[in-house]
């Protein structure tokens, strides 16, 4: 993994020219919030939005949504949806589906949105020269892309006074994280204070690599406080060959099973950053020669029985050596204390101590059910 992100960062020195600053507008040693107000449930003290792209879907059906947190039931005509449902989908240039959830965003093109005779069903997503140019607007909410080069006094001077617009801010930089910040610290210096969704384009690209790069794309901004949602746009994944270092070309370009991907790698990076928790935590150790059983196993095991308890933090570590101090801040703890022997943690407190392996997962969600911090999985409600 290391080398891998080491890696992305070599033949950067010729990345377009970004503009320098003499003191940034924040303190990157302590973690403060960028400012923003509320639009319509994003920014504000709401949390971190996640952005789904469909633009590559012609006719979105009830089915394509599974892989972002939605389910339609046909019998109840009723949809349900998972706590990493995304907010917002992009239509692109695409028409309003005839089903759809109705809490959720519809985002189309502007020129798209503006034939619409409904424009209150779905909201429009604007460059900079439509946002300049047009006095028809949605009077609730607007999405517009920005990027450092197209940040200047006359659109600063027109956003200071619209309190309805979004700003979506992108990069085509090869150094894009270094770029997006620093048309954060514009928007600070400038005093605009509206919400901010980050966006970022993937093009030949592995799962993993997705995986790593989004993260320190997106994570990199938000933990030092900017950002009030996150969306991948265009995406280009590759398949790798079965134990082979080369690269097929089967090529997935926005697919549904991306689509999926893609949500459920934005909802972990939010829930990483601590901007919102949308599932279980897991904190595992490395795993060393002290490791007293089989870590990625037991880890998995202990997943499937608990994933779906929501902000919960559960620690899972191979030794009784490093682990009760690896997992400081867990709500509860898993710990190799012998062979074949368990100790189970409250916080920092031992609960129970050498409890077989065999019974220690039984044990460990008893223990969370006595704290009254369990739930039934949705598929075991009646």
């Amino acid at each position: 993994v290391a080398i891998a992100l080491v890696n992305r960062y070599k033949g950067r020195e010729d990345h377009q020219p970004i503009k320098p600053i003499d003191e940034p507008p924040f303190d990157p040693l302590n973690y403060t919030k960028r400012t923003s107000f509320e639009i319509n449930g994003i920014g504000g003290s709401h949390p971190a939005v996640v952005v789904a792209d469909f633009s590559h879907v012609k006719n979105l059906l009830p089915e394509n949504l599974k892989d972002v947190g939605y389910t339609y039931n046909p019998e109840t005509d009723k949809w349900n949806l998972s706590d990493t449902a995304a907010d917002i989908i992009y239509l692109g240039n695409n028409e309003i589906p005839e089903n759809h959830p109705g809490g959720i965003k519809l985002v189309q093109d502007y020129q798209t949105w503006i034939q619409q005779k409904a424009k209150s069903k779905s909201y429009p997503f604007l460059s900079v020269k439509e946002y300049l140019s047009t006095e028809t607007l949605s009077s609730s909410l607007n999405f517009l892309t920005i990027d450092l080069n197209r940040f200047d006094n006359t659109l600063a001077d027109k956003l200071r006074d619209d309190s309805k617009t979004v700003l979506v801010v992108a990069t085509n930089n090869l150094h894009g994280m270094a770029e997006q910040r620093r048309l954060f610290f514009e928007l600070i210096k400038n005093d605009i204070q509206n919400p901010v969704i980050i966006k970022r384009d993937y093009n030949n690209i592995t799962q993993d690599e997705l995986r790593l790069y989004s993260s320190t794309d997106f994570g990199g901004l938000l933990i030092d406080g900017f950002g009030d949602g996150v969306w991948v746009g265009n995406v280009q994944l590759t398949k790798e060959d079965d134990g082979k270092n080369t690269y097929t070309k089967v090529l997935i370009r926005n697919s549904e099973s991306s689509n999926k991907i893609i949500n459920r790698t934005l909802f972990g990076i939010l829930q990483a950053a601590r901007v919102r928790i949308s599932k279980t935590e897991y904190i595992a150790c490395p795993s060393c020669g002290r490791t007293l059983f089989d870590l990625q196993e037991t880890t998995e095991m202990i997943r499937k029985r608990t994933e779906h308890l929501k902000g919960v933090k559960i620690a899972v570590m191979g030794c009784i050596v490093n682990g009760p101090g690896e997992m400081a801040d867990a709500d509860y703890g898993y710990v190799g204390s012998g062979t074949d022997k368990i100790t189970l943690y409250k916080e920092k407190d031992i609960v129970r101590r050498n409890v077989p392996s065999a019974e220690a997962v039984d044990a460990l969600i008893e223990l969370i059910k006595s704290d009254e911090n369990w739930c039934d999985p949705p598929e075991a409600v009646s």
